[in-house]
């Protein structure tokens, strides 16, 4: 054996013995592209055990092991590390998604470089692979990519070295509408997320030391040239072993345009309020107590407005029935509104008024109140009550009235008597029945008498008895109570109900 094959041997006995305990893995290959020897690490990355699963040789090695990109693209066969470094290529840092080929369920992830080692004349000797495996860094590192993609918040990542942006996420690209490619690869100097901060210095400051960069507002240019309110802060981390800045923000936009819509609308209401000519107030819906009420509330009823806001509605104490307001506050925290509820209101001068009152439920500063209005209607209680007592004087003596204006008369009699008497028609005898549809008819007790053949005094009897059963006490209360009930119509008397 010639010295040189001998000091070949041995050099390479004393670099297999160098290399076997070590953590990266080492395939060796002769320059026939033949594997000859893979340490230990190089066999588990691999999930095998013996040298002889490689592969003889390159080719081989291609045929048990299928290789893809970080892409997920598959690795052509000439271009796998092992086909390179078999033609003499030196690399480094090629990454790489290994699978056995009768094993698909097992993959790792190596990242390659290669050796060529020559002899002491320079020439090639032996080629080594040199793999480390970073499976668990590159699981990592995808666990974050699918983080960073499906965080709802709008977020961008810049290199510090260059201060250039590799990653964009979704949220972002969607709250300023440009494209991927118009921010991956761009300059913070080109898209400066930071041009309009509150505290552009600090935050710039920090950018250049890697530090962290405290929340605050900022003003950010969007696709279309416009500008967005954002919230905008950075955090320092490293990404494939670069510092880098991760921006996230918080778009305040839909809450700036709120709240400009919020305080006009607030401004609308507090002019209608404040100018609306009819008595107005606001309480809480919990406790009463009164938060706002408007001028023509305090013309109206003569209250000074320290002596009215701040205090319940029971110690005001302008309710003038605490019955009524006990039962109107009731139905409204059983229906949320009202429309048009008679209540008789004192004024401060003790006067009585009578008003129709609405409210409905209303949301002021997150809390549930109760917005009432009153509307005075007193003149109109007056002119029912005079129309009233004028009909009833009237139809005291209704004999030379038509049966229709009877009718009539008694239809407006009825718009101040809501309420209806419990008795029944049947509660009536035959006769009181009878001597009921003549009354309706608009007979007088004489032609009563006449027509049913009785004397004037016994009709008169009958026709106190009715009055009595139906709680009535005049001829046009007795009227609007049966035609209330639809009685002696043409169509009760085709159905034969007397």
């Amino acid at each position: 054996m010639s010295q040189d094959v001998l000091t070949t041997e041995t050099s390479r006995r004393q670099l297999q013995q160098i290399i076997t305990g070590l953590s990266d893995g080492v395939i060796l290959l002769d320059l026939d592209q033949a594997i000859v020897w893979a340490n230990d690490a190089a066999l588990a990355m691999h999930g095998i055990e013996r040298i002889g699963d490689l592969g003889a040789n390159a080719k081989e090695y291609a045929r048990r092991f299928a290789l893809r990109y970080r892409n997920n693209h598959p690795v052509p066969v000439a271009s796998y590390p092992i086909s390179r470094v078999a033609r003499g290529e030196t690399f480094s840092d090629v990454l790489v998604e290994l699978t056995p080929i009768d094993d698909e369920e097992r993959t790792w992830v190596h990242k390659v470089r290669s050796l060529v080692v020559t002899d002491s004349h320079g020439e090639p000797e032996s080629l080594v692979l040199i793999m480390d495996d970073v499976t668990e860094w590159a699981s990592a590192e995808q666990r974050f990519e699918k983080t960073f993609a499906a965080n709802p918040a709008p977020a961008v990542i810049c290199r510090l070295s260059d201060l250039r942006y590799i990653k964009v996420n979704p949220g972002f690209l969607e709250m300023t509408g440009y494209a991927r490619d118009q921010v991956i690869g761009s300059s913070t100097y080109e898209l400066d997320v930071l041009d309009q901060a509150q505290n552009k210095d600090l935050a710039k400051q920090r950018l250049r030391e890697g530090a962290t960069i405290p929340q605050m507002q900022a003003e950010l240019r969007v696709a279309d040239g416009a500008s967005k309110q954002v919230i905008v802060a950075g955090q320092p981390l490293e990404l494939n072993d670069e510092p880098c800045m991760l921006f996230s923000f918080v778009d305040v936009e839909p809450r700036r345009k709120a709240e400009v819509a919020l305080r006009q609308s607030e401004e609308r209401f507090a002019k209608a309020f404040g100018l609306t000519p009819v008595p107005i107030l606001v309480c809480s819906a919990s406790d009463q107590v009164v938060m706002d009420v408007n001028e023509a509330f305090l013309e109206t009823l003569a209250y000074p407005r320290e002596e009215v806001q701040g205090r319940t509605i029971a110690e005001i104490d302008f309710i003038y029935d605490k019955g009524a307001r006990t039962k109107l506050f009731s139905a409204l925290e059983k229906t949320g509104r009202l429309d048009r509820v008679d209540v008789r209101v004192r004024k401060k001068d003790t006067q009585l008024m009578d008003c129709a009152v609405s409210a409905d439920t209303v949301n002021i500063q997150d809390s549930a109140c109760y917005l009432l209005v009153l509307m005075d209607i007193t003149e109109r209680k007056r002119t029912e009550l005079e129309l009233v007592t004028a009909i009833e004087e009237v139809m005291k003596d209704a004999s030379w009235f038509s049966r229709t204006l009877i009718e009539k008369l008694a239809n407006v009699k009825h718009v101040n008597s809501p309420q209806l008497p419990s008795v029944s028609f049947t509660d009536l005898t035959a006769r009181e029945r009878d001597v009921l549809e003549l009354i309706c008819e608009g007979l007088a007790d004489k032609e009563i008498a006449a027509r049913l053949k009785l004397a004037p005094n016994t009709v008169r009897n009958h026709v106190a008895t009715v009055y009595s059963k139906l709680d009535v006490h005049s001829r046009s209360e007795a009227i609007v109570w049966a035609r209330e009930r639809g009685l002696f119509s043409s169509a009760w008397r085709q159905k034969g109900q007397r």
